[in-house]
């Protein structure tokens, strides 16, 4: 019994390592660190994130024991406004959120739910100002919530409380480098093999300081720069919790900064500030813009579905087809050939329609925890490699007469949608297996 019990530890160690590395290898991959020295402790953040809209807002505090605050983040929550990537008040009390995996559990029992996700996190720099009384805070409701989350919140004293989404843990140490897992449930071996996390850990290894130039040295030695787009490290900020500033670096360029003073920001009243605006003109974040995918074209985003609807609805006419021939008819074998092809070709689409790091990592995409999407990443050659046979096929059709109308007409139009596929796969450079 016990060795069962050994094997089945065994098996989920094994499969949460592979899950937290394809998490932070797939993922919107983000890190941070703290360091404290004497009384100055600085909170470093890296937003990895494919979005183009970063913000930096600041909002006063309203009423008794409200703390005015700052935040940084891109992704738009609506009427909430930008939901908080990072952030600091004026009690010197930061925080930085992050991708991150862990194993599904029972939830808290007989805890506040958390209805507004964007606002609690806002809430929590508006009235807290030491970690313990965030632990406190958080302890009220079901924090489990963010299960695709961890966070880390730091305090003036160097003091730091690692959030997770069942366990609350506060450390003192003087460093502390942070990425795209849970640190609880995440042995080192496996945290090491995080290149941002074991840069970081190996950069600290070399002795500490809290100067502006070492951790902007530190911050460039933990972002991202990915090979096909030049993607990567969004946002990196540096919150000083003892001054009350923040310095920015956009786009993973660290020549230039731009430093807040949040004190006297929040004398000019609420305002919010696009970062892009703060900088000067920057190539490699202008062709991440202009960059299109599902995700942010509605026009792609509506071929890609209506493809899948069409591969769909043509594989199963071309089988019925196949089938209902009373006769020996022309080309028959083209029409089964279509019916595979059709299938494959719908679940590629809904794979395109999925997790946007398809278009972003080197082709052909990996996919660790679904290798039915990595086969998938070998379908545009074979589009590449039957659209000549196909026209050849396409031309005969025509001629011959030897489909319906519209039976020939799918067909037509089944190598059109080919075409443009073709053009959208270039594009998004899945033909580029060699770079």
């Amino acid at each position: 019994m016990m060795t069962t019990i050994k094997k089945l530890q065994t098996v989920k160690l094994i499969l949460l390592m592979v899950i937290t590395f394809a998490v932070s290898q797939d993922s919107m991959a983000c890190s941070g660190y703290k360091i404290t020295i004497g009384n100055k402790t600085i909170l470093g953040s890296n937003e990895d994130a494919w979005r183009v809209t970063p913000h930096i807002w600041f909002e006063k505090g309203r009423g008794n024991g409200k703390y005015g605050a700052a935040f940084t983040g891109s992704r738009f929550d609506g009427a909430n406004g930008y939901a908080p990537q990072s952030g600091m008040n004026e009690m010197g009390l930061a925080f930085e959120r992050l991708v991150s995996y862990h194993p599904q559990q029972e939830p808290f029992a007989n805890k506040k739910t958390i209805a507004n996700p964007t606002q609690y996190l806002k809430d929590i720099l508006h009235t807290c100002k030491t970690v313990e009384e965030v632990q406190k805070y958080i302890s009220q409701y079901d924090h489990s919530y963010f299960m695709e989350d961890v966070f880390i919140y730091v305090d003036k004293s160097g003091k730091y409380l690692v959030v997770e989404p069942y366990i609350l843990t506060i450390g003192n140490k003087p460093t502390y480098v942070i990425s795209n897992f849970c640190p609880s449930i995440t042995p080192e071996q496996n945290a090491n093999k995080v290149d941002r996390y074991r840069k970081g850990v190996a950069f600290l290894k070399n002795g500490i300081d809290t100067t502006l130039q070492f951790c902007t040295a530190l911050s460039d030695t933990m972002h991202v720069c990915r090979q096909k787009i030049g993607d990567g490290t969004l946002l990196s900020s540096i919150w000083d919790l003892k001054n009350g500033t923040v310095n920015l670096y956009f786009y993973h360029n660290y020549k230039t900064t731009v430093q807040f003073n949040l004190s006297e920001e929040l004398k000019k009243g609420d305002h919010i500030i696009p970062i892009e605006t703060l900088f000067p003109h920057n190539p490699e974040f202008e062709k991440l813009r202009h960059y299109k995918t599902p995700k942010d074209s509605m026009v792609i985003g509506l071929f890609i579905i209506a493809c899948a609807g069409f591969f769909l609805l043509t594989s199963l006419f071309f089988l019925i087809q196949y089938f209902r021939r009373r006769e020996p008819k022309k080309y028959a074998y083209l029409q089964l050939m279509l019916f595979p092809i059709g299938l494959m070709l719908c679940y590629y689409m809904y794979v395109l329609s999925g997790p946007i790091s398809v278009f972003y990592f080197p082709a052909p995409y990996k996919d660790p925890k679904n290798i039915f999407i990595s086969v998938t990443s070998y379908l545009p050659f074979l589009v590449l490699l039957l659209i000549i046979p196909f026209g050849v096929m396409n031309y005969k059709l025509i001629k011959e007469k030897s489909w319906s109308f519209f039976a020939t007409g799918l067909f037509t139009l089944n190598n059109l949608i080919y075409l443009i596929l073709i053009g959208l796969f270039a594009y998004w450079r899945f033909y580029d297996i060699f770079n």
